[in-house]
């Protein structure tokens, strides 16, 4: 889940009441939580995360009502099997302006590293895929400019690379773009049809988007194999064919 607003306010106010429930995902996504903000006109974005249940954590709780940003990101964890539940397996991932969270996996775990610039690779802490993922996202973002970026880097990965979803979040200070693509027929065999989904809801004073799973009435939906680009200037959401 992430937002946009003209004004700082925390997730609880950018989300409403229905933000309970989409905690209450974190009965499942129960492997570790965490929190970007990255306020617009400042150029370093800030992260809390922890490696357990957002829906029993007293420190999710403090963090969800202590982050007070006008652009933020939340990520409930669900481990892709075989990687570690850790502080530096948990989502989000930061780096100077830019924050990132990812939905799904890419096999094996190290499959990007390799494509990664050096200079970014030696950052790598943790084991998952998504943290390669994100730094393989920069890599192309400093060849290519944001938007750019993050489009070459999701076409790469739709081109060469396997994977069940390739869902992210990344913003900086200017700009937040959103990728959908996944193979819906990867999703868990418990899923329901619509777990890989995203969608947004806009207006005048800012822009929500999220996964599903929770209450989410007048959501537009994020087609497949699309990527959501919202400005952080004028609010403006642009919808873009991968």
């Amino acid at each position: 889940m992430g937002y946009v607003s003209k004004e700082k306010q925390t997730f609880t106010s950018a989300v409403g009441s229905d933000l309970d429930t989409f905690v209450t995902l974190s009965s499942v996504h129960c492997d570790g939580w965490g929190v970007a903000t990255i306020d617009h006109d400042t150029n370093v974005a800030q992260m809390i995360r922890q490696p357990e249940a957002a829906h029993t954590s007293k420190g999710f709780s403090a963090a969800i009502e202590e982050s007070i940003s006008d652009g933020a990101l939340l990520h409930l964890r669900w481990a892709t099997a075989g990687l570690p539940v850790s502080e530096n397996n948990t989502h989000p991932f930061v780096y100077q302006d830019v924050s990132f969270i990812h939905n799904g996996a890419t096999y094996p775990p190290a499959a990007l590293e390799p494509f990664i610039a050096s200079d970014l690779r030696a950052l790598i802490q943790g084991d998952t895929d998504s943290e390669r993922y994100f730094y393989f996202v920069l890599t192309k973002i400093e060849e290519l400019g944001f938007v750019e970026g993050c489009k070459s880097a999701a076409n790469y990965i739709r081109s060469h690379i396997d994977y069940s979803s390739i869902n992210a979040m990344i913003m900086n200070e200017n700009q937040w773009v959103v990728i959908c693509e996944h193979h819906p027929d990867r999703a868990p065999e418990w899923a329901p049809d619509d777990y890989y989904e995203l969608k947004y809801k806009a207006d005048s004073a800012g822009v929500l988007v999220a996964s599903t799973g929770w209450n989410q009435p007048g959501w537009t939906v994020l087609p497949n194999h699309h990527m959501l680009v919202i400005d952080r200037n004028t609010f403006t959401v642009e919808v873009i064919a991968l």
